[in-house]
């Protein structure tokens, strides 16, 4: 039996948008994005697709429990996308989206490196394009910058693979746990595309600029495609727990700082993403399964979230939290489909952050440890404060704004219904999406003890955010982050290399002017006059001629030089020595 790879059904049919027209872009779409999903549901296990390419087995599509755990999501999060988005006739957009999509599935499926790395790389190409749909100067600049820290994660992993190649002979995509200098380089490329800090800032400078549509897609698959990765290659790495751990905090702190709803959306992916990490490193099959089901839920409640601000921000054409508040009374769906992610995010229970979260939660007490364990609760308890609370009360109530927007036209409305009672569904029922995972789960969420302390946890959250309100009312804030660094670095040293530049072209045009022209144009002149008596002058001595003859002639040819009048057979004879020279010399 064939099996058909679903990431190249979807790069196939993404060619075909140019073509389209109206309503058929939309329907073309949610069916391209069905069949993925249908496809992926009629995988079973093993390896297919195999060619050979430089003498290694390229392999592209291994499938197994946990490549079609992300599969499975991917699908289904771009079928609700392409719902969400059924109303819009750009084919760009749901071009670039369905590509996209499918380089993230054909790096989840690869088996190994080198097919992993080039779908990787044309990953990163396709959500640049996406960043570029907000068609805007600040997308512009920030697909610019994106494309720049992609890159160099890129050539990062491109050269941890080709020097593991090269030192091991194999480019099997396993398990990666060894040390070495190459598996490190592979790491940073992979943390890169995880928003790991320092090199995090391009995901929140680049995901709010995108397009309503974009911005959805963009929150899902980068980032998990690195969460898969590092489940796959790098279980157990201690450094993992330590950066996940960072992560939590930072995406966090950051979220609290913002003005911007989708940078407060933006720099939460950052922060859930940390949980993710932490759990790899844990490397115990509860954690790595409460890695993967957290990367799945998170997909579903964090695009519901992006949505709710895509329809807010298309309605009001309005971002800030300044701009924005009392839309309760004028957007009730989307604030009620808006809540049913607030709280999923918030690991409320009965939704599918709580059967998610509590397995990475679980495994790090398992573990023994406990700052590890408390590092995550404090993040959760952030991530109520800022994903939870803050998002849905400056948007929809707070003070009134004056907007009066329409409420998300049936076709959002549609997309966030279905991810929301995913998020309801997988919460009180979480036994599907533990099927699906890596390992055998063995864990009841809603014992007494742990529904109790986490609906602490969440009201004591509640009452620490109102408490401090007025500490954390709206201002036009802009909060720097680390690409700081590499925005006034680039400006900095672009002004140093156009000053330097410009000091060698002007020492070089100085040169050539007043130096170089100027000598060849009397070589050219008096050249001839000053070299061929020189040149004659032993031949005359050797055939007999005294020194005064000799002088006198060599007097006589220069006077006839500087007149203009050259003897004709100057310059046979000059030649005739230089062949000479040239043949005694060679």
């Amino acid at each position: 039996m064939i099996e058909l790879h679903p990431g190249l059904v979807l790069l196939a049919g993404a060619s075909v948008f140019p073509i389209l027209r109206g309503r058929m872009v939309n329907l073309y779409a949610v069916g391209l994005s069905l069949l993925s999903l249908l496809i992926v549901a009629s995988l079973s296990d093993g390896t297919y697709l195999r060619i050979w390419f430089l003498d290694q087995r390229i392999e592209l599509l291994h499938v197994d429990k946990l490549s079609k755990a992300f599969a499975y999501v991917f699908c289904i999060n771009v079928l609700a996308v392409e719902l969400f988005a059924f109303s819009m006739r750009d084919r760009y957009c749901h071009g670039i989206t369905v590509a996209y999509v499918g380089s993230s599935l054909g790096a989840v499926f690869a088996g190994d490196l080198i097919s992993f790395y080039v779908f990787w790389e044309l990953m990163a190409v396709s959500s640049a394009f996406l960043v570029l749909d907000g068609r805007t100067e600040r997308a512009r600049g920030a697909a610019f910058r994106y494309i720049m820290v992609h890159i160099f994660g890129g050539l990062c992993l491109l050269a941890g693979i080709l020097t593991r190649i090269t030192a091991t002979g194999s480019a099997a995509l396993e398990s990666l746990v060894d040390p070495a200098v190459w598996n490190w380089l592979i790491l940073i490329g992979i943390l890169t595309n995880a928003a790991a800090p320092p090199l995090s800032a391009w995901l929140s400078d680049a995901y709010p600029e995108s397009s309503v549509m974009g911005g959805v897609v963009l929150s899902a698959y980068t980032t998990k495609t690195a969460v898969y990765a590092l489940a796959r290659g790098f279980p157990g790495w201690e450094i993992l727990v330590v950066v996940g751990c960072i992560m939590t905090i930072y995406g966090i702190i950051y979220a609290l700082l913002e003005n911007d709803m989708r940078r407060i959306l933006a720099y939460s992916i950052i922060n859930q993403v940390g949980f993710m990490v932490t759990g790899i490193g844990l490397g115990t099959p509860m954690s790595i399964d409460g890695s993967v089901a957290h990367a799945f839920c998170h997909i579903i409640y964090k695009s519901l979230l992006w949505m709710s601000a895509g329809a807010v921000l298309f309605r009001t054409g309005k971002r800030k939290c300044t701009e924005l508040g009392g839309l309760y009374r004028y957007m009730p769906w989307t604030l009620f489909l808006c809540c049913v992610g607030a709280v999923s995010i918030s690991s409320f229970p009965g939704t599918s952050g709580f059967t998610s979260k509590s397995l990475i939660l679980e495994a790090a007490l398992e573990e023994n440890r406990f700052w590890v364990w408390l590092v995550l609760e404090i993040a959760s308890a952030g991530v109520f404060l800022h994903a939870g609370i803050k998002f849905p009360y400056f948007v929809f109530f707070a003070r009134e704004s004056g907007l009066k927007p329409k409420d998300a036209n049936k076709s959002m409305i549609m997309g966030m219904s279905v991810l929301a009672f995913l998020c309801i569904f997988l919460g009180l029922y979480p036994a599907p999406l533990y099927n699906l995972l890596p390992y055998e789960v063995i864990y009841e969420p809603y014992r007494y003890p742990h529904v109790v302390s986490q609906l602490q946890l969440l009201l004591f959250s509640a009452l620490a955010f109102f408490v401090f309100l007025p500490l954390l009312k709206r201002t036009e804030t802009i909060s720097i982050d680390t690409d700081w660094f590499y925005r006034k670095g680039a400006r900095a040293f672009h002004k140093a290399l156009g000053r330097a530049l410009s000091w060698g072209h002007q020492m070089s045009r100085s040169f050539v002017d007043e130096g170089l022209i100027p000598f060849i144009a009397h070589i050219s002149r008096d050249g001839l006059a000053w070299f061929a008596p020189i040149a004659l002058y032993p031949i005359w001595m050797i055939l007999g001629e005294d020194r005064e003859e000799a002088a006198e002639k060599v007097a006589r040819i220069q006077r006839a030089v500087a007149s203009g009048a050259v003897p004709i057979g100057l310059g046979a004879a000059a030649a005739t020595v230089l062949l000479f020279i040239l043949f005694v010399v060679i």
